[in-house]
């Protein structure tokens, strides 16, 4: 196989980790020594290779999208990808990449550096969602994926798509955004710049240098309520927990009484440990620094050069995060360029998480139109 980069590849499990054994340079300027993808598919490549589709995540995910063979647990996508699903794996060959700088698989801030035999933490280069976008790219250049059928990318996934086509203007003939957006706009940083404050405040943050033992766990617990908050809605916490009581730390002055409350505690305590601190600060930031439009006359001007046949942009109508606007934003632009565009608002009640939830209506809503294009 003649790649234009270095590499050897493994595999464990449903994973396969791509070895880019030569320095990874990034927009920033930036670089490391070598990296590792981490991604998995499902479904047979067919034999002219023209019917792969990439996934990209957003913050969080991993590249074990969905159960396979290899590994039967469930995926944090299980509902959408697979036999006769909304992203079929009978008709499509699917591909997940876990994003460069996560925690999950391929390599990020929490990673070794090999020339020094420590964490990268605070020394990793800055993270922009382009570079996640050039390493996805590398993991289907090994693949030998020309071109794809389709990108899907799901909230910070979507962008990476965006960005890859803006590197790779025509590797996609179709574009699937989920709850997404073309550029991050002023309320959704505020909210993940109090998240990361909340993270590097915390004294046992000591400038990325805590430890398994000594870990920020008051911040990330504070940052990942505040991401829960945000990630779904009001009408959704009305009707989950109105005004409910569950009294807990009742010794303590203004302890929790709610129901909501504890569930939220709940919730970040199952996450601070399974996600590395800096790790979220680069992702987070990369998703505030990103802007299609950067270099560029406008967002019509940059979206005219992506080189695609169709989209469509799915969204929610509570999803105050990555408002309905944004998703207007990208259909239009597309339309601007000649592509056929589509925009789907869907009444969930859950805000932008509804992708990962509320299958009953998000399925279909996948299925009509990735189970039209070619």
């Amino acid at each position: 196989m003649n790649l234009s980069f270095k590499a050897s590849a493994h595999t464990e499990g449903a994973t396969h980790f791509l070895q880019v054994e030569e320095p990874f340079h990034f927009l920033s300027g930036g670089e490391i020594p070598a990296a590792t993808l981490a991604f998995e598919t499902w479904g047979e490549l067919n034999a002219d290779r023209s019917n792969a589709v990439l996934i990209l995540t957003g913050l969080s995910p991993n590249a074990h999208a969905a159960s396979s063979a290899e590994d039967p647990t469930d995926g944090w996508w299980e509902p959408m990808v697979g036999p006769g699903k909304g992203i079929d794996t009978e008709r499509h060959f699917v591909i997940c990449v876990n994003s460069l700088g996560s925690c999950q698989g391929s390599t990020g801030p929490g990673c070794v550096n090999p020339k020094t035999g420590e964490q990268y933490r605070l020394s990793f280069p800055d993270l922009v969602i382009g570079d996640i976008a050039r390493a996805a790219r590398m993991v289907l250049e090994y693949l030998g994926i020309e071109q794809l059928r389709a990108l899907v990318g799901p909230s910070m996934g979507g962008m990476s798509c965006l960005a890859l086509l803006q590197q790779r203007p025509g590797s996609a003939r179709h574009f699937l955004g989920i709850s997404t957006a073309a550029r991050a706009e002023p309320f959704a940083i505020a909210i993940r710049s109090l998240q990361r404050e909340m993270i590097v405040r915390d004294p046992h943050w000591q400038d990325g240098a805590y430890t398994v033992d000594d870990w920020p766990e008051t911040g990330m617990r504070l940052a990942r309520k505040l991401g829960m908050i945000s990630y779904r809605s009001e009408p959704e916490w009305r009707k989950r927990f109105g005004r409910g009581r569950e009294v807990h730390f009742a010794e303590r002055l203004f302890g929790m009484h709610f129901s909501v409350e504890s569930y939220l505690e709940a919730a970040a305590k199952k996450f601070i440990r399974n996600f590395d601190p800096c790790c979220y600060l680069f992702l987070s930031q990369s998703i505030d620094w990103f802007d299609l439009s950067e270099g560029y006359a406008d967002m019509t001007d940059a979206f005219s050069e992506l080189n695609i046949e169709s989209a469509k942009v799915i969204g929610v109508t509570t999803d105050f995060l990555w408002p309905k606007h944004q998703q207007q934003e990208i259909v239009d632009c597309f339309a601007a360029a000649g592509v056929k565009s589509e925009l789907q608002m869907l009444d969930s009640i859950q805000g932008h998480d509804s992708f990962l939830v509320d299958y009953d209506r998000f399925t279909p809503a996948v299925a009509d139109y990735m189970n039209t294009i070619e």
